[in-house]
């Protein structure tokens, strides 16, 4: 028992003394006003904005997060893939300008109206979200496509800081194998679909090419252009997952086109001797995807 809370305490404290430092970087600046936080599917974006946001807080700053979410277009404007499904992670589906419009406006000292949107209706929303910048405000902004130029083409660069998150396993199977660092984020995700949307391990196999898709094309070609790197991985989460993700992925059924990538994800499970998810803290990165988190995510 002991020995495994230690391990995963060290870990954690590893993970918080780099927050901590990019927290410094971003302080030692002084002229940051908006952090971007960006990164692949499941790589724990939301977590370690609000991680940062409280390193931030230690340093006097009185971050606020965002996501880049509220600011897509209307449903009639967002943009369809070749089957006519709804494509989410272009960066056409977000109205840029609004977002330009809104961020050098608080940068010139006036009020903006933070805008929701709405994802029943379809359509943003206004909620009296007031926001004015002082002198210690600073926005924590998440969003797949914080690096991308485009997002921020009006912004003066030295307002801006920009974070990319990774997730790679530095952990080897054996002599030959790595895992592969896909592998990681798509169990994260399966765990968290299965959870937040009751999605079957199924489901989120059958999509993940295309998020896969989507990452090499919106996210991957931008990351050199971040200011840091995080990375998401916790050396102990896949022994966590593992008793979330096999009950799961055991549910998919042989005449399924998704089996044998199941079969292989379970294959690569056995790896790990699982271990329960008490000893995890609250605010762990592994707390998105396995739930009972202290974060409003």
């Amino acid at each position: 028992g002991g020995s495994i809370s230690d391990k995963i305490l060290v870990q954690e404290a590893l993970q918080e003394r780099r927050i901590a430092r990019i927290a410094q970087q971003i302080f030692d600046r002084g002229s940051v006003r908006f952090v971007l936080v960006a990164g692949p599917s499941s790589s724990g974006k939301t977590t370690f904005s609000h991680r940062l946001a409280i390193q931030l807080k230690t340093f006097g700053l009185r971050p606020h997060i965002i996501s880049m979410d509220n600011y897509f277009v209307d449903r009639d404007r967002t943009p369809v893939d070749i089957d006519g499904n709804y494509n989410f992670d272009v960066l056409e589906a977000l109205d840029l300008e609004l977002f330009n419009d809104d961020m050098i406006d608080l940068l010139n000292g006036e009020t903006i109206e933070m805008p929701r949107f709405d994802f029943k209706s379809g359509r943003r929303v206004y909620k009296g979200d007031f926001l004015k910048f002082e002198e210690n405000d600073i926005l924590v902004i998440e969003g797949i496509h914080g690096l991308n130029p485009r997002t921020t083409e009006n912004l003066p660069s030295e307002n801006l800081f920009k974070i990319y998150i990774s997730a790679m396993t530095s952990l080897n199977i054996d002599e030959h194998n790595r895992i592969p660092s896909t592998d990681a984020r798509l169990l994260r995700r399966m765990v968290r679909d299965a959870r937040t949307r009751s999605y079957s391990a199924q489901d989120t196999l059958r999509t993940w090419s295309k998020v896969r898709e989507g990452e090499e094309r919106n996210i991957f070609p931008f990351q050199e252009s971040a200011d840091a790197v995080f990375n998401s991985v916790l050396i102990y989460e896949l022994a966590v997952l593992k008793q979330f993700a096999e009950p799961l992925l055991l549910g998919v059924r042989q005449n399924e086109p998704e089996y044998y990538e199941a079969k292989r994800l379970i294959k690569f499970l056995d790896y790990f001797v699982g271990i329960d998810a008490t000893p995890v803290p609250g605010n762990s990165l592994c707390r998105e995807f396995v739930g009972g988190g202290i974060f409003p995510i």
